[in-house]
């Protein structure tokens, strides 16, 4: 199910995502030469309702039609299945950017997919991983890394000043990547909004032209470590008062902002006892810690920064609600 191409075909430098999979017929890994040969891998549409790093590589591409390239570049094209219907994933998929090596998924196509991908590229040795994603919430634009190390503090810190260090979920890309590479994730805001795009291209063009990432300089970067994750169970419904769990609409301006004790995260109209689950990253159950229930209402009991929260029904049963963050220093 994989596709392994070294041209870019015509028809994909001005495709819409939801025109790849009559162009590409399945997720796809494409090398690319350049002058330098040690190669930058990149990868899009891990989500398929994420697309602004597919846009931003095909205006890359088109700049570089009739010169070299400063760069070797690997490009992994995603769940273009999903991009179709402009979903993150597909009911009957497992979620791409769940199920690198690491991943405590079930064995699946898709699976192995990634781990082929994974293989090829160690083989490489690649220079840097970039992940380019959107936010379904109003968020800053961030990088996130796996491994605390200068080399990947470097690679944050030249995308924002805003970076999130993140130990699980599993079986992501840049996880998986991490082991030989520096790898980040930029998170580039909502996918409607065209400065993600044109972010997520210079920062491409200036990783493009590094001969190291050993002379560059994070002191100036303010990092988050992701604690917990907050889920709604499938029994709990969302939405407005009449439904079990009414998500504060006004927190989605508040990612990156320290929320203080009492604010609400919710209001309720239900009578069940478990609304809200907050996971740590060890996957421990720390919801009484962080929240409490007061009246109809659900309430934050401590300081903590928010990041990803959403009100968005689908996003939340696909993924989470949101996370919750502290800042951390390093050094």
């Amino acid at each position: 199910m994989l596709n392994e191409m070294s041209h870019i075909p015509d028809d994909f430098l001005n495709a819409r995502a939801e025109d790849l999979l009559d162009i590409l017929k399945a997720p796809t890994l494409f090398h690319l030469e350049g002058i330098n040969p040690q190669p930058l891998f990149i990868s899009t549409l891990l989500h398929g309702d994420e697309t602004t790093g597919l846009y931003a590589i095909q205006r890359l591409l088109k700049k570089y039609r009739n010169k070299p390239l400063p760069r070797a570049l690997s490009i992994f094209i995603g769940n273009i299945a999903a991009a179709r219907e402009n979903q993150r994933r597909l009911d009957t998929q497992d979620d791409y950017n769940r199920i690198w090596p690491g991943s405590d998924h079930s064995d699946s196509p898709e699976k192995d997919m990634m781990q082929i991908v994974t293989n090829i590229m160690q083989k490489k040795k690649p220079f840097a991983s970039i992940d380019i994603h959107n936010n379904t919430g109003k968020n800053p634009h961030y990088g996130c890394i796996n491994i605390l190390n200068p080399h990947g503090l470097v690679l944050a810190s030249a995308f924002s000043k805003i970076a999130v260090y993140f130990t699980d979920p599993k079986g992501v890309q840049s996880s998986a990547f991490s082991g030989f590479c520096p790898s980040v994730v930029l998170e580039c805001g909502q996918a409607s909004d065209r400065s993600g795009e044109d972010h997520a291209l210079s920062y491409i063009e200036n990783i493009l032209q590094m001969d190291s990432l050993s002379s560059g300089n994070s002191e100036d970067l303010m990092l988050y470590h992701t604690i917990a994750r907050v889920t709604v169970p499938k029994t709990v419904s969302i939405g407005d008062n009449t439904k079990d769990l009414c998500l504060n609409p006004l927190l989605e301006e508040k990612n990156f902002h320290q929320i203080e004790p009492g604010t609400e995260f919710a209001s309720i109209n239900s009578p069940k006892d478990k609304l809200i689950i907050v996971n740590s990253e060890s996957h421990e159950d720390i919801t009484d810690e962080y929240m409490e229930r007061k009246d109809n209402r659900i309430l934050f009991r401590k300081p903590i920064t928010l990041s990803m929260f959403t009100t968005s029904e689908r996003a939340i049963r696909q993924d989470c609600a949101c996370y919750l963050m502290e800042e951390l220093h390093i050094g």
